[in-house]
């Protein structure tokens, strides 16, 4: 079941650990994490670069992943942050065979936030993670199986280069209000990144948007009938109406006027979300973000990498300057 969430989502950009790097409201379908319970050293905040105790070599009992894997996926994680240090403290067996604990220190050069911990599990197959509650992307290049999976399927309406060498995907629901928040950051990714893909794919939360699905479906019609072009017109007409998709008359109000904003036909777009076709593009939409391992909104995701689309924009810029750099690609 899908419920509105008010906690941080520090999560979604990294790997799901509580980290306050990235801090962007959302809605999900995940509780809230416990607290780690694993016992490091601690000490007071620290006023410059923390100094991590040594580890010690009898924390390293599992062969793999190695140090090294690990230290390469935190670096492609976290990179984009250069005042982010971490070690690697344990890498240690389990009970479960073939599940190693991994263990790390962390902190940041500027001595403004306190060192510490971070948990996950690395599984047998060298490709993925349990961090908290999330199952995650794993290894030295994380978000590869990501970004060829939205390459592949992330098919609805775009804007900037019809080429995928940099592609960010947009997940959002047309009655969520994060969503409409992040249409701001949204408009300046468009300036700021001309040769970028900007992809927008609906993942209605019909659970606690009743109206959303048909949004969606009204939104399919128009990229089908009146091109891209004509789908964000209508796009920013709905999140600018979106108290109006309240109710079910008020929905058929705001997105009537929004269809008539794009210079379409309300009565042709009506019908046209009635049918199964679009209903199964609908579907199929969900089911990209499920097996992207989207369970809230807005996400944007950046050659295959999950961030909040509603985080700072600086924030969102630096780790697409990052990723294009890591995928060899040009940004700007």
């Amino acid at each position: 079941m899908i419920r509105p969430s008010a906690r941080f989502a520090s999560a979604l950009a990294l790997f799901a650990l509580s980290l306050p790097v990235i801090q962007a409201t959302a809605q999900e379908n995940v509780p809230a994490a416990p607290e780690s319970s694993t016992t490091v050293p601690s000490g007071p905040a620290p006023a410059a670069v923390p100094v991590f105790p040594k580890p010690d070599p009898a924390n390293f009992t599992a062969a793999l992943p190695t140090k090294e894997t690990v230290d390469a996926f935190l670096q492609a994680s976290w990179g984009y942050d250069e005042s982010r240090v971490w070690e690697v403290w344990a890498i240690q067996k389990t009970p479960a065979e073939g599940i190693s604990k991994v263990t790390i220190l962390l902190g940041d050069k500027t001595g403004k936030q306190k060192s510490t911990v971070a948990e996950f599990f690395a599984l047998p197959d060298g490709k993925h993670i349990i961090a908290q509650s999330d199952i995650l992307p794993f290894g030295e290049h994380p978000f590869t199986d990501y970004r060829a999976i939205a390459q592949q399927r992330a098919d609805g309406p775009y804007r900037g280069s019809a080429m995928k060498d940099l592609e960010m995907v947009e997940f959002a629901d047309f009655q969520c209000p994060h969503c409409k928040e992040a249409q701001a950051n949204m408009e300046k990714l468009a300036v700021d990144f001309p040769k970028a893909r900007l992809v927008f794919q609906s993942f209605p939360l019909i659970s606690i948007h009743p109206q959303s699905a048909r949004a969606s479906a009204y939104g399919v019609c128009v990229a089908k009938l009146g091109g891209s072009s004509a789908f964000f017109t209508f796009a920013a007409s709905v999140f600018e109406g979106q108290e109006g998709l309240a109710t079910e008359d008020g929905a058929t109000l705001t997105l009537n006027s929004s269809v008539t904003k794009a210079a379409l036909d309300p009565a042709k777009i009506a019908e046209c979300a009635t049918t199964p076709a679009t209903k199964a593009t609908v579907d199929a939409q969900v089911k990209l973000a499920q097996d992207l391992n989207i369970n809230q909104v807005p996400v944007l995701l950046i050659n295959g990498r999950h961030v909040p689309a509603n985080a700072a924009y600086d924030t969102i810029k630096q780790i697409i300057l990052f990723q294009a750099k890591l995928d060899g690609v040009s940004a700007q």
